[in-house]
């Protein structure tokens, strides 16, 4: 299909997982059930962290903005998604795509603005403890949230614009199971190169440079911990350091994956890369109220008192 004086489709068509259609309505059901664990376990740590009053602290503050983040990310995608594998509800309205893109991709960048942020968070907590409280106040993890969610939207709005301002003359299918910027992109005629030049630039910049940080925090605080007399004290630092390093990884590793093999990886089998991206925006999302809630003793011992009631 083509459309009249290069103008933007009024839809798309989100195929899902192409080469996986026939298993897509067996595939909903564990998306299904990793979507429900999603939602519940971040809601769940939002509402315990505002209820107890002895949780509003820095480090849960910064865990309600990765539950709340985390919330935008699999709603943005997974209703969509779910009714695409079982009820076959294939388009999507241009404007709702663009919506979808711009939700995916900017709250993505914040995500990764607010695990810097935790990072520093754990450096203050471990290598500055005297002067931890001095350092984040109230006023200054306000600062440190909003900044990080205005970086992330100053970054992906011009990358929204510019695809909206793309002619589309071509087949409006998007072979993927949501508007990723890149299978968007694709559709569009003329020259495409400054988007994706500012996408990769923008990306890599900004993963590169949020991933030196974290790295070089953590260094820090592994060398603060190394010299700790007590052994039950390192063993305790390890523990919570590796449970963190665990979350970041599997924020960037799969991100990563997803991102330049769109542009890159024509070698990947296409199911392999959407299936990738799918599990990217459901995973995380997932696991980290538990990595970071649960494995968190005064919270676990709230959610426990909650359920126990």
């Amino acid at each position: 299909m083509s459309y009249p004086n290069h103008s933007s489709p009024s839809s798309f068509i989100l195929t899902g997982i192409p080469g996986l259609e026939d298993a897509q309505f067996w595939i909903a059901f564990p998306f299904c059930t990793m979507y429900f664990m999603a939602v519940l376990g971040n809601m769940m740590l939002l509402l315990v962290i505002k209820v107890d009053p002895s949780l509003h602290l820095p480090m849960f503050y910064f865990l309600s903005m990765l539950a709340a983040i985390d919330l935008v990310l699999t709603t943005s995608t997974m209703p969509k998604l779910l009714s695409i594998f079982w009820f076959q509800s294939h388009e999507i309205d241009f404007e709702g795509c663009v919506a979808q893109m711009f939700f995916i991709h900017s709250f993505s960048a914040v995500e990764s603005g607010v695990l810097l942020t935790m990072a520093f968070n754990r450096y203050l907590a471990v290598c500055k403890p005297l002067r931890y409280s001095a350092i984040l106040t109230g006023p200054t993890i306000a600062k440190l949230g909003l900044a990080a969610a205005v970086r992330g939207i100053a970054i992906i709005t011009p990358l929204t614009c510019m695809v909206t301002s793309l002619s589309y003359c071509g087949p409006r299918v998007i072979h993927h199971s949501y508007c990723e910027r890149m299978s968007v992109v694709k559709l569009a005629c003329g020259d495409t190169r400054p988007n994706s030049i500012y996408g990769i630039t923008a990306a890599t910049v900004m993963v590169g440079l949020d991933s030196i940080l974290i790295a070089v925090s953590y260094m820090l605080i592994l060398r603060e911990v190394t010299g700790l007399s007590s052994r039950e004290a390192r063993l305790k630092s390890y523990g919570t350091c590796g449970s963190h390093i665990g979350v970041i990884l599997l924020f960037y590793a799969p991100g990563l994956f997803s991102f330049y093999t769109q542009r890159w990886g024509q070698r990947i089998p296409a199911h392999l890369r959407i299936l990738m991206a799918d599990l990217y925006l459901l995973v995380p999302p997932m696991l980290n109220p538990l990595i970071y809630g649960m494995r968190t003793k005064p919270i676990r011992e709230r959610v426990l008192s909650l359920l126990w009631q």
